[in-house]
């Protein structure tokens, strides 16, 4: 698949082409999913080459191939490692979790992460975290846990808590005291060194900010915000392209860290402008000179480097042809191996080359080849003793740092520490509220059922009921999995008890008291009441699906006859309220009578037609049945087309007459249809229903509509 400016532009539109680059970056999105990085790059450049440039968000799936070909090169796995030594552990950073904020997909991140929309979407599920200006509500259950088993690593998160707010402040000089007076108390802590390297920036400077980094580094290889830290100091240092491949290294470790994606992507767009494209093929590759710029190596302050930046028109692209301008893209003339040594980015499945070979001379050949290291290629790393040493390229350090919050004594472990503060049991299914509280999923929703509120803080939690996402809290639920498996285990099994008693379909059935029902016949209902939320809630989750439906009767409370609902659709409100979508099934006769939270239920037995076997009658009851049929048909047809719309829109249209009426326990369908849509007393119509002969059905049905035909013809 190649792409030339011909070929590309073919495809624009008369208006200037926007419509082709919005075709190929389209193609780009379409082959990336595929594992088709070459054609998919290919695609996004071509895009980027027509028609106006509409900004930096044409260069996504270019930015995405560029990440997924260095999370190939890196193997598969690198970057979502979890300790599974450590219980508290943040899933954004992988350290401890002083300060936990559950997202609402269920997983927990230390406040530092979700701050500043470092990343936009979960390491785990990819679900979207809370934007920025969302409050950070730390979860109170997971603070209790951490104050109480590791109270030494919750006093360093206190600690950092108070740098960031100085940080915050723009007081980076005492911030700086303060982060280094805390290393020297505890040197091992690494957020210290992030914390001062931070106020080294403020402070702009950078070389000593660049050894914190390099040093936590070392230490957690895996941490992508901290290459993003390195690459912001290489960025304002002028080192561009140095800072390119750090951006990149942090999303190969988590490709949703928006900010490193922002900026590679405001990179790429100034080297790959229509405007800096028309000026690069204006020269000639053999006569374009090489830029000459200082290194910026630790401890090499005075060493030169060259760094060579080709100004070929057109770069390979694993056998594809794509403009790719490089000359006088990069700001103040950067180190051009950031890109360059992206040609063996995904050796295999991923980018063969990125940009081609630029053409030198046997002079510079050797100049190339003996310049030294860049910070890509050498890291510095920091001993305790103060003094620098550097690694080389593929040296791997060794990571020696032992977390402390990796052991919890069997002593501190403690069941009532992961009690419901409702049903004062074992968390079961545990949801983290937007506030911070925790509850069991169905204690939450039994008390959202009453009041859109925390049940303990009383914050109102309108949109959390809107959203209706309930994530179970991952962490909690792990803990509770790996040091009270005897409890849940007996937690479960009570769960599952429960389950069963409301999944019985003849002994406690929920009763919704409120109109008539038949079978085959829709009946819409509109759910408001608290107790009625909870019954369709549970006839959901155990997967029965089914009610009963019964009028109300003065003296029983409900009827003693009625029809079992199948639920087909459930539509939620805003405000907990639902529109629930069913329609008739078995009729049923009631045994006895009970109560289940606030909702009333029942014992019951179906109830069947009785089949008629002799010939002479059978032929009998075809008679009048297709008599009444007939008689039922012109009664409808001499309705109003008024009437006759609203039934229609309501009930649907009459169903068809059936060739064996005895095929269904419950007799012809349109029957029940007639029955729901005849105004008559509930009363009669009771009487109808708990009829178990069709003749005896078929007559009354009869009688009904001889008084309703009187009056039409009148």
């Amino acid at each position: 698949m190649a792409f030339s400016p011909a070929a590309v532009g073919s495809d624009a539109s008369p208006g200037g082409g926007s419509s082709g680059s919005d075709g190929e970056r389209r193609l780009g999105e379409r082959l990336l999913p595929g594992g088709r990085l070459k054609e998919a790059a290919g695609a996004s450049v071509a895009s980027l080459c027509l028609g106006p440039l509409g900004g930096a968000q044409r260069l996504g799936t270019l930015v995405d191939c560029l990440a997924l070909s260095y999370r190939l090169r890196q193997g598969p796995g690198r970057g979502r490692e979890r300790g599974a030594e450590a219980p508290l552990r943040c899933c954004g950073c992988g350290r401890f979790l002083g300060e936990p904020v559950t997202a609402p997909c269920g997983h927990t991140y230390c406040r530092r992460c979700l701050r500043g929309e470092l990343r936009a979407r979960c390491r785990r599920c990819r679900d979207r975290l809370p934007p920025a200006a969302a409050p950070l509500r730390t979860s109170v259950v997971l603070s209790q846990l951490a104050e109480k088993w590791f109270p030494g690593e919750c006093q360093r998160a206190r600690t950092g808590r108070r740098l960031e707010e100085l940080l915050a402040q723009g007081r980076f000089r005492e911030a700086l005291g303060a982060a280094g007076q805390a290393l020297r108390a505890d040197p091992s802590d690494l957020m210290l060194r992030i914390y001062r390297a931070e106020s080294n920036i403020g402070l702009q400077e950078y070389k000593t900010a660049i050894e914190d980094l390099n040093f936590v580094i070392s230490k957690m290889p895996n941490w992508p915000e901290v290459y993003f830290r390195k690459g912001k100091v290489l960025q304002d240092s002028g080192f561009v392209g140095d800072a390119l491949q750090l951006f990149l290294q942090c999303l190969a470790l988590d490709e949703d860290f928006l900010p490193a994606k922002l900026e590679v992507e405001r990179t790429l767009c100034d080297v790959l402008s229509p405007e800096k494209l028309g000026e690069s093929l204006k020269e000639s590759p053999w006569n374009s000179a090489h830029v000459r710029n200082k290194a910026f190596i630790l401890g090499s302050e005075g060493t030169e480097s060259y760094c060579n930046l080709p100004l070929c028109p057109e770069q390979s692209l694993g056998g594809s042809e794509i403009l790719e301008p490089v000359s006088g893209s990069l700001n103040r003339a950067q180190s051009a191996h950031a890109l360059n040594s992206t040609e063996d980015l995904a050796k295999g499945d991923g980018l063969k080359r990125v940009s081609s070979e630029p053409l030198l001379s046997g002079q510079e050949k050797g100049a190339l080849l003996k310049r030294k290291l860049s910070f890509s290629e050498q890291d510095t790393v920091i001993c305790e003793d103060g003094r620098n040493k550097h690694k080389k390229q593929g040296e791997s350090t060794k990571r020696d740092m032992s977390l402390a919050f990796g052991m919890i004594p069997g002593d501190l472990i403690d069941v009532s520490d992961f009690e419901c503060s409702l049903c004062m049991r074992l968390f079961f299914e545990p949801v983290t509220t937007p506030c911070g509280h925790t509850f069991c999923k169905g204690c939450l929703e039994r008390c959202l059922d009453h009041a859109p509120q925390c049940p303990l803080c009383k914050e109102s939690l309108k949109e959390y009921l809107a959203s209706r996402k309930y994530s179970t809290t991952e962490l909690l639920e792990e803990l509770i999995v790996k040091y009270l498996s005897d409890e849940l285990y007996e937690r479960k099994r009570i769960h599952a008890e429960e389950t069963a008693e409301h999944s019985n379909l003849t002994k406690n059935v929920p009763m919704f008291v409120c109109t008539m029902a038949y079978p085959t016949v829709p009946c819409p209902l509109h759910v408001f009441e608290p107790r009625y939320r909870l019954m369709i809630r549970r006839s959901m989750e155990t997967g029965t699906k089914q009610f009963g439906m019964c009028i109300s009767d003065s003296q029983n409370g409900f009827a003693d006859y009625g029809c079992m609902l199948q639920i087909r659709n459930v539509h939620f409100l805003p405000d907990g309220r639902s529109v629930v979508d069913t329609v008739g099934g078995k009729r049923f006769r009631v045994l006895r009578r009970g109560m289940k939270d606030g909702y009333c239920t029942a014992d019951i037995e179906y109830l069947e037609d009785v089949k008629v076997a002799d010939e002479g009658e059978l032929k009998k009851l075809r008679e009048l049945h297709n008599f009444v049929y007939n008689q039922a048909c012109s009664w409808f047809q001499n309705l109003r087309n008024k009437f006759r719309t609203q039934i229609l829109q309501h009930f649907g249209p009459m169903p068809d007459r059936e060739e064996n009426i005895q095929a269904m326990p419950n007799g012809p369908a349109w029957c029940w249809w007639l029955l729901a849509v005849l105004p008559v007393d509930p009363r009669y119509q009771l009487s109808v229903l708990s009829m178990m002969s069709l003749k005896d059905r078929l007559i009354k049905i009869q009688h009904i509509l001889t008084y309703f035909s009187r009056d039409q013809s009148k």
